[in-house]
């Protein structure tokens, strides 16, 4: 008998997916997304982000089973996001996915966010080369790891976030060049009509692993209030912006191949989903002699699929279910893949 179909699901942040994997292989998904309601007041409000969840998650749960054609009785673990994230948006998705584990007396298994980006990938190019690279680029984190058997062993840090992380970067931007929310693909779309040399941003942390998109953020800012009164050249803003971010993402992830001889770099999240991050990328790794793996499109942004992945390398690799009283931790670091924060107990006088 194979390994049993793992249910996963995502509510860290404005989308609530239900993913179904089963051996590394998908078998379904569906996504819902409440980008629509929070693009208003630019940029995600966490209340109305819970709510959608709270609405959203049984038809998305429903869409999943029947797009694979399974029933509810067929899922075998369950695997749920418990950070990092929204704390409301993270206490839906745990609710429902304790809610149907217990249901069906299956295991259920905490998985890290990030986790789930980076094992989206397997689920379109198979097992991660060990050790691999990873790259991921969100809204919210850009970190460079050095990877191993990711159900097992332990996440090692090369670089991270020290301030705005890329998505972040192309949101805030994004506002001040008057371009809609979100940012990220405002951004790609208009930059395909400006000059990427047009503008010399600067290429923040050149001598380190680390990520640092503050002072790039405010550059773009200052460039773009020095054209008061007259109209700013939006397109070239946009392609400098988004040529300095890809600039530094490819060269610092491919310098970190090279030093420690990896050949095979992965890059995830939604970030990953921008052309020129993509082009730039895979123009480097070529010249390096370095395989890239992205994932498609649907897998780079946040979604179910992804987190039942890593239930089913945490299944598959014989991990301890998550305990009774599993919680969420909404600014949890990457250490593990399994992510399992219990309540703080309180302590006895």
């Amino acid at each position: 008998m194979g390994s049993p179909i793992v249910l996963g699901i995502e509510s860290s942040c404005d989308e609530t997916g239900v993913g179904l994997v089963r051996d590394g292989r998908l078998l379904g998904h569906a996504v819902a997304s409440s980008m629509a309601e929070h693009a208003r007041f630019g940029g995600v409000v966490p209340e109305i982000a819970s709510r959608a969840h709270l609405h959203a998650l049984r038809p998305v749960l429903g869409q999943a089973l029947d797009g694979a054609g399974l029933r509810l009785s067929d899922i075998g673990a369950v695997a749920v996001t418990t950070g990092p994230g929204l704390s409301g948006a993270l206490q839906v998705g745990l609710a429902g996915a304790k809610g149907i584990a217990y249901a069906l007396g299956v295991p259920l298994h905490g998985v890290h966010h990030l986790a789930g980006h980076v094992a989206a990938d397997t689920l379109a190019h198979g097992p991660l080369p060990d050790p691999c690279v990873v790259l991921i680029v969100s809204g919210g984190h850009t970190s460079l790891l050095l990877v191993r058997d990711l159900a097992r062993d332990p996440i090692r840090h090369l670089g991270d976030t020290l301030d705005d992380a890329a998505g972040e970067c192309f949101d805030k931007v994004a506002r001040v060049f008057g371009l809609p929310y979100p940012g990220g693909p405002a951004i790609d779309r208009t930059a395909r009509t400006g000059d990427p040399r047009a503008v010399p941003f600067p290429r923040p942390l050149p001598g380190s692993y680390d990520f640092s998109f503050s002072g790039l953020k405010t550059a773009a800012a200052r460039w773009a209030e020095g054209h008061a009164g007259r109209e700013l050249p939006v397109a070239d803003g946009a392609a400098a912006l988004q040529e300095a971010v890809a600039d530094v993402l490819s060269r610092k992830a491919v310098a970190a191949c090279a030093e420690h001889g990896v050949g095979t770099l992965v890059v995830v999240g939604g970030v990953a989903a921008n052309s020129r991050v993509r082009a730039l990328t895979e123009e480097r790794c070529r010249a390096a002699g370095v395989e890239l793996r992205v994932p498609p499109m649907e897998l780079c942004t946040d979604n179910g699929a992804m987190i039942a992945a890593v239930g089913d390398l945490l299944v598959r690799a014989g991990a301890e279910p998550a305990p009774l009283d599993v919680s969420i931790d909404p600014s949890a670091p990457l250490e593990y893949a399994a992510l399992h924060p219990v309540p703080a107990r309180a302590v006895a006088a």
